[in-house]
């Protein structure tokens, strides 16, 4: 006799209890001690040469928020198959399609506006993780996509313009952004937007410049660049956080075995809360 276990109730803890509020586990450092970022205050760039092993970085950060009790997603991946996998775990997936994506970039805008009006008229400055709000998480895969290549030009400065407002604004208001570029120039990341990104990890990168453009002026010159990573080395990056100086990692690594594993899992524990029609303002956060 065979039995099926029973979907869960809703209001099920998803995983052991994670949430966007705690640390992620990204990696080790060159001493082989753990690395993990703090991400709902502050948002993460990742940028170097395609197969460097950004789209390790964001799958680590994907894993963690599908499996967080307080945490939605809201995917853009130009090439699909990068962050397809979390498809069903995510409550908006965009591909290929800019007119897709500057709307759900445009609803987030309605939700970070709104949040903010909570905010101030509970006398406040940022959400915590008392306020019962989920983390909104943002993961773009190749910014250079959907800001130079897809679409008009009127349409890649409106997406540049959003996405540099969810960068700016964002944090504070529980929707923290994670874009990778395997395009590291001063078109698709001016200084203006790199330095609002409060962490930022330069994978291996073909020239000094490059390195510089991801981490922050001058950061070559100190030793501290991104051209020294073997291209043999995937995954091993220079991160640094806000204020601080860069220190060598090497990113954890799921295999797309394990991706399928942990998406299925998190897809199925979330399941009674999952969205039947498409993505509107207030499914995407406005209600606690």
């Amino acid at each position: 006799m065979t039995t099926t276990a029973p979907a869960p109730a809703a209001g099920v803890p998803v995983g052991p209890g994670l949430s966007m509020f705690d640390p992620i586990f990204v990696g080790i450092d060159e001493f082989g001690q753990p690395v993990y970022i703090t991400l709902a205050y502050r948002n993460l760039l990742a940028g170097g040469e395609p197969g460097g092993g950004k789209s390790g970085l964001l799958n680590c950060i994907a894993a963690h928020a599908a499996l967080s009790v307080d945490s939605r997603l809201v995917l853009l991946d130009g090439k699909l198959v990068e962050l397809g996998q979390w498809e069903d775990c995510a409550d908006a997936f965009i591909g290929p399609d800019i007119t897709e994506a500057l709307t759900v970039l445009r609803r987030l805008q309605v939700v970070m506006n709104n949040r903010y009006a909570w905010l101030r008229a509970h006398g406040r400055r940022k959400l915590t993780a008392l306020d019962n709000l989920t983390v909104i998480t943002v993961l773009v895969d190749e910014i250079a996509f959907y800001s130079a290549t897809v679409g008009s030009k009127q349409e890649q400065e409106e997406f540049v313009a959003l996405l540099r407002d969810l960068v700016a604004r964002g944090r504070a208001a529980g929707i923290p952004v994670v874009a990778a570029t395997q395009r590291p120039s001063f078109d698709i990341i001016p200084t203006s937007l790199r330095d609002l990104f409060g962490y930022r990890a330069a994978f291996r990168c073909t020239t000094p410049n490059s390195s510089n453009i991801v981490l922050g002026h001058g950061w070559a010159e100190q030793g501290y660049s991104a051209t020294d990573i073997q291209p043999t080395n995937q995954g091993a990056a220079y991160l640094i956080a806000e204020g601080g100086v860069p220190r060598r990692i090497k990113v954890a690594y799921l295999t797309d075995g394990q991706i399928a594993g942990i998406a299925d899992y998190a897809a199925w524990i979330r399941r009674p809360n999952r969205l039947t029609t498409p993505a509107t303002a207030a499914d995407l956060g406005v209600a606690a």
